[in-house]
């Protein structure tokens, strides 16, 4: 979970364009467009909820690690973590 305020609305302002991406997606569906536009509709959402995902994590890890493991330490599990996100 983003701990600060700023975090916090940076997440937020990620759902509200996951949101939008959803909502057009369904117009898609509804006006039977092209499946390749589908596709990228979706491969679009699919972007923006690992970065969503990422960005949590990453947040949730420099808490919870930060008072008990060096800084390096922190920067490489986040590292780690990205690497299987993607």
């Amino acid at each position: 979970m983003p701990y600060t305020p700023t975090e916090k609305r940076k997440a937020a302002a990620r759902v509200r364009r996951i949101q939008g991406q959803v909502d057009a997606l369904g117009r898609m569906l509804d006006n039977n467009a092209p499946c390749s536009d589908v596709l990228q509709q979706i491969a679009a959402l699919r972007g923006a909820v690992n970065g969503l995902m990422s960005s949590v994590l990453e947040s949730h890890l420099r808490e919870s690690l930060a008072p008990v493991a060096p800084q390096e330490t922190v920067d490489d599990a986040i590292g780690l973590v990205r690497s299987y996100l993607k």
